[in-house]
């Protein structure tokens, strides 16, 4: 007799079962995470109807032009977050200044919040595909305090949520606090219903892990996705591993989504994304917007993730200003080991 399905489990409930101290975290369970979903849920709503993607004829404070879209996503975003009391300050990769949320003339609605946190988030990374209608995403980091800056990724950022838009509408959510254990999950977003979130989020996966790789139960498929690939023409070393991954008849998932690429790997349970950095292709990653929250949700899940430049794990560096910027090497750890051992020369 086929067992029975397992009960859907709610949103609250699985927060709940997280084991956050009730009485310093209770506006992150109760406020923050939820206020986030809803607004990817927006976001997503918003995509649906905006049938063109056009430049906005505006240029963010780093120089890149804008689409219609990067705006529509910033400003729900932001609109999500002035209903948190408990967010202070926020930056974005399009208004990349960390600022007060709540002005003097609108303080914080409801009771003042002894939790204080900081934002920094990129509203719509891949917005470049999104013209194809590829899927994009979202990327928030949720920190302590009323600063990301010159803080200490691993113990000041103490969540992250990416949102994925693409024939489902997803979210993965990562949560490291002191005095918990590390938790990773995805949920699914409603995109037609209310504001209220038991109507909006149904959990997936109430845990997300990478595999752990043994050579007694090797992963029966073994992915890679390599980021800019115009760094194997100049990186003999980055060359090599990737023939190091045809030859060994890895599956290619590589979409030019940061977001989705490392998903994938989260949710088939293995994989591995790269991108390095040569002298002539640079860096684009930027360590608060996007290597911070992605690092986050790759540990809690399990698995690694670390600079290529020299095999440091990304949250051991904090950010000195909003457009810094580096390369990435995360997923499975036995896949980041291999990596960064032939992109460093360190095989025999």
């Amino acid at each position: 007799m086929a067992s029975p399905a397992p009960q859907p489990q709610s949103l609250q409930s699985l927060l709940q079962s997280l084991g956050l101290p009730d009485d310093t975290r209770a506006a992150l369970r109760d406020s923050v995470i939820p206020s986030i979903l809803q607004c990817i849920s927006a976001i997503a709503q918003a995509l649906q109807t905006a049938h063109h993607v056009s430049l906005a004829g505006t240029a963010n404070a780093f120089g890149d032009d804008q689409l219609n879209v990067d705006v529509i996503a910033e400003d729900l975003v932001r609109a999500a977050l002035a209903n948190c009391p408990s967010v202070r300050v926020a930056s974005s990769e399009e208004d990349p200044t960390e600022r007060p949320v709540h002005s003097a003339s609108t303080p914080p609605p409801g009771p003042s919040a002894a939790e204080r946190y900081t934002v920094a988030f990129d509203p719509l990374d891949g917005s470049s595909i999104i013209a194809p209608n590829w899927t994009v995403g979202t990327i928030i980091g949720i920190w302590d305090g009323e600063s990301a800056l010159l803080q200490s990724p691993a113990t000041k950022q103490i969540a992250a949520v990416l949102g994925v838009y693409g024939p489902r509408t997803t979210a993965i959510v990562a949560v490291r606090v002191p005095g918990a254990e590390p938790a990773c999950f995805e949920v699914g977003l409603n995109t037609t219903s209310n504001n209220n979130l038991s109507d909006t989020c149904t959990v997936i996966r109430p845990r997300l892990r990478l595999a752990e790789e043994t050579t007694v139960t090797p992963p029966r498929t073994r992915y890679f996705a390599p980021a800019n690939l115009r760094a194997a023409a100049e990186d003999a070393r980055y060359m090599a591993l990737v023939a190091h991954y045809i030859r060994s008849k890895y599956t290619l998932r590589y979409s030019g989504g940061l977001v989705p690429d490392v998903v994938h790997a989260l949710v088939k349970g293995h994989g591995v994304y790269l991108s390095p950095v040569t002298g002539a292709s640079k860096a684009k990653l930027r360590r608060l917007y996007e290597l911070c929250p992605l690092a986050l949700v790759v540990e809690c899940a399990g698995g690694r993730a670390v600079d290529p430049a020299d095999g440091r794990d990304i949250l051991e560096r904090s950010a000195e200003d909003c457009d810094e910027r580096g390369g990435l090497v995360c997923g499975t750890a036995g896949e980041v080991e291999v990596a960064m051992r032939m992109l460093l020369g360190l095989e025999n």
